[in-house]
């Protein structure tokens, strides 16, 4: 039994629309699939609905069908007889028989073998199951509720996941999405989190971020989602630098595509960036009366000019979003902001 659910956090239409559906779902005892990517909070969403039901109290008893190996699973599940097997020298209770009553929470339900969905498929339509080694059909009264990051309706095209179970399991749908389409549970989220964690890891001089720090956050894909978010939080508490925080993080992006509607660095910059910007400083620079010509100098005034063009051209094309812009063109949010200053590259009036 859990005596504690972790909240779900965020100020996003799309976290009230799930807090709304907990609420409306969570005493009808219907069979329930969370849906979305790796570490967005499916369990989280799970331990709500328990909180939330009539069931608050009973078993909470979590499987992850993903992390056993099929007959491990199968014994895990649904228990088996002392002498059903080799090395089975004690009768052992299964999931579903521990939480009758209670919730079952099946996670990563799409990985689990074909054999298997079988199996549960019998247990969600009869209510039965028999341990393995028995002939005897046990009851249970288990509300089942599955997680998965996979796509069931793509499963079941390609032969991987029973239509009949998914149409058994997914009576109720509930999706949540990736954090980076809705950032604005960003700042919620590491209040949460920071708050825990200070607490946790006895770190009571770690401040708030400032502001540029939540544009760089909210502008980072977040392929980890939320348990991303928490771990680079963990980070922070050893580390205590925000800026080595952010610049490590954008460091280890792995992801080469533009924001939308920025335009890419390369292709975009060959239309408008042309030897003829360098040309000028070239024939401006006339030998001097001693014989010399100060190619360094010519070659830095032709750079600083074309770095110039090609910054205001990214933040043009951000609307002026200093993290997209530096995310862009692959430099730390700190070194655009000093090349802003240095190159004297003004905004466009409001």
């Amino acid at each position: 039994m859990d005596s504690y659910s972790p909240p779900l956090i965020g100020v996003s239409k799309s976290i009230e629309r799930v807090r709304d559906l907990i609420r409306h779902v969570a005493d009808t005892g219907l069979n329930i699939v969370i849906t979305g990517e790796s570490g967005v909070g499916k369990e989280v969403v799970a331990h709500a609905l328990y909180f939330n039901s009539s069931r608050r109290g009973k078993a909470f008893i979590k499987i992850n069908c993903a992390a056993l190996p099929e007959g491990l699973l199968e014994s895990e599940l649904f228990g088996y007889e002392q002498g059903a097997f080799t090395g089975a020298g004690r009768k052992k209770r299964g999931k579903f028989e521990l939480a009758n009553d209670g919730i079952l929470f099946l996670d990563e339900i799409g990985d689990m073998s074909l054999p298997l969905q079988a199996k549960l498929l019998h247990v969600l339509q009869n209510g039965e199951f028999s341990p393995l080694g028995s002939e005897k059909e046990t009851r249970t009264d288990s509300w089942v509720i599955a997680a998965t990051n996979h796509r069931l309706d793509k499963s079941i095209k390609e032969g991987t996941f029973r239509e009949d179970l998914y149409y058994r399991l997914n009576i109720i749908n509930i999706h949540i999405p990736p954090l980076r389409q809705r950032p604005e549970d960003i700042p919620s989220l590491i209040k949460f989190y920071m708050e825990k964690y200070t607490s946790q890891f006895d770190k009571k001089d770690i401040v708030v971020p400032p502001a540029y720090i939540f544009e760089k956050l909210e502008s980072y894909p977040w392929p980890g989602n939320v348990r991303e978010l928490q771990n680079i939080l963990k980070r922070l508490m050893v580390i205590q630098n925000w800026d080595e925080i952010i610049d490590e993080l954008f460091l280890h992006d792995t992801s080469s595509n533009p924001e939308p509607g920025c335009a890419s660095p390369r292709g975009s910059f060959e239309n408008f960036l042309l030897m003829d910007d360098m040309l000028p400083y070239a024939e401006g620079n006339d030998i001097s009366a001693n014989g010399s010509f100060s190619l360094k100098k010519t070659k830095k005034k032709a750079m600083d000019k074309i770095e110039k063009k090609i910054i205001a051209h990214v933040l043009s094309q951000t609307g002026w979003n200093r993290s997209k812009a530096s995310r862009i063109l692959k430099i730390s949010y700190k070194t655009l902001l000093y090349k802003i200053s240095e190159l004297n590259i003004i905004p466009p009036p409001d």
